[in-house]
């Protein structure tokens, strides 16, 4: 396997996958990004939220998305470039329908779990950069807005709490995030040193 990227983050969300047979054939549909909807609290410091214009570097670099099951990159349910997997923005996110097959045995697996309801979620991994996200230090905790990203896969997951515990950051993007936090708070504390000596003159 290749060496993990560690600027690879990844979100998940809850209820977002849905089973269409009404064609005759399984089309999983749902939301694998959602914009402008504040997250939980992200590793106990920030929360966060996807801007619209995040996904417009995935469509220009016109990335070979793959879907897969569980972010498990051996167990693939489409893909772009094979018509098996296909997307579109909305008003809402990153539509995402994917085409599993039955006669593959993790496809139809999968299938039973969407039926019976005990797999709902929807995911996705991406990569951003510094200069691709911006702070607002007004809210508590404070907000990092995603403004630009690379997705790299969307996935259909078990477990999307898109809660701390079961996110995972990047070490590389979560130190940064945190400094930036860190940052912010020092110059809270700093701002406010300033206001007490202001008021002792």
């Amino acid at each position: 396997m290749p060496a993990p990227n560690p600027a690879r983050e990844v979100r998940r969300y809850e209820g977002r996958a849905a089973l269409d047979e009404g064609s005759g054939r399984p089309v999983i549909r749902g939301h694998a990004i959602v914009f402008n909807e504040r997250s939980l609290v992200i590793g106990g410091f920030f929360q966060e939220v996807i801007t619209p214009s995040a996904m417009q570097r995935t469509f220009q670099e016109k990335i070979d998305l793959r879907a897969f099951y569980d972010h498990d990159p051996g167990r693939v349910l489409g893909r772009l470039s094979a018509g098996t997997l296909r997307t579109a923005i909305d008003t809402r996110g990153l539509r995402v329908e994917i085409d599993p097959d039955p006669e593959i045995r993790d496809h139809a697996d999968l299938l039973r779990l969407i039926k019976r309801g005990d797999v709902t979620g929807m995911s996705f991994a991406f990569e951003t950069e510094r200069d691709w996200q911006s702070w607002d230090n007004k809210t508590d905790p404070p907000t990092r807005y995603i403004n630009d990203m690379r997705v790299l896969e969307v996935s259909v997951v078990s477990m999307p709490a898109y809660e701390q515990t079961d996110v995972a950051v990047g070490v590389r993007s979560m130190r940064e995030a945190l400094g930036t936090v860190q940052t912010i708070a020092q110059r809270m504390v700093a701002a406010e040193a300033r206001a007490r000596a202001w008021k002792k003159k």
